[in-house]
């Protein structure tokens, strides 16, 4: 079988693309990482994969707002090339500073042109930035990045991530659609609509969302990083793991994405 080729795109800021990249590779893909100047110059050098990656981040050093510039960049000058990536039969992940680009994009919505997308990115209600790991749970499996997982433990590392939905009706509309993909948990028990307190939810998103899917599920988005945890010993208490597994919980949605095309 041929392994998928996967696009992990750089940016000026993006220092999450070798981690990222090393991560596909772990699960089986084929992954090249390519400046976003080179695509501008040759935008036929994007046909040539399956999976575009947007890894973590600060590109171009969230001037504006996190992941802002990056996405206009993209809209302005390769266009074709995310419509190809959404109308066809490929997959896109967006980690972190990549979420935020995709949310800038809008491409994980059907919204109208000239309307207001159902959901956006705003700072971390506390202000500040954050680190630490955080429990997840699946909400819908729409996504294949998402295939048989139910809960995960995950490092986050960002200023920028909270969930803010223009309504509760639109809410409600994205959660009916399967596009509410993944939320902040506790670690004993489920997650719920309730925004629950920090640090179990770190950024005080709405809905306590950590990440969404377009309505096809094959673009997904999430603030944690699952680069960062592919073996036991990243885990943060690994000594006191007993057995310590072989493998870490992030790797699991590389190889989810690398399946897809087998």
């Amino acid at each position: 079988m041929a392994k998928p080729r996967v696009l992990v795109l750089r940016a000026p800021g993006t220092n999450c693309d070798q981690e990222t990249a090393f991560a596909f590779e772990r699960a089986g893909a084929e992954a090249v990482r390519l400046h976003i100047n080179q695509l501008i110059e040759r935008p036929q050098l994007g046909r040539n994969y399956q999976i575009l990656c947007l890894p973590g981040g600060f590109s171009y050093g969230d001037d504006i707002a996190a992941g802002k510039i990056l996405a206009l960049t993209l809209e302005n000058h390769l266009q074709d090339l995310l419509a190809a990536y959404r109308e066809e039969d490929r997959l896109t992940l967006g980690i972190c500073n990549g979420f935020q680009v995709l949310m800038r994009l809008g491409i994980l919505f059907d919204t109208p042109a000239g309307e207001q997308p159902p959901a956006t990115l705003y700072w971390n209600t506390h202000g500040r930035f954050e680190d630490r790991w955080v429990h997840l749970e699946v909400g819908s499996h729409q996504s294949p990045f998402l295939n048989g997982i139910d809960r995960l433990f995950l490092p986050m590392a960002h200023a920028e991530g909270r969930v803010v939905f223009q309504s509760a009706a639109a809410a409600n509309a994205l959660e009916l659609d399967g596009q509410l993909a993944i939320r902040y948990a506790p670690a004993d028990g489920p997650s719920g609509d309730q925004v629950l307190d920090f640090p179990i939810n770190p950024n005080g998103a709405e809905r306590n969302i950590a990440g969404m899917c377009d309505p096809s599920g094959r673009i997904l988005g999430l603030m944690p990083h699952p680069e960062r945890f592919l073996f036991g010993t990243q885990h943060p208490y690994w000594t006191r793991l007993d057995p310590l597994p072989e493998h870490g919980e992030g790797i699991k949605l590389f190889q989810n994405a690398v399946d897809y095309f087998a």
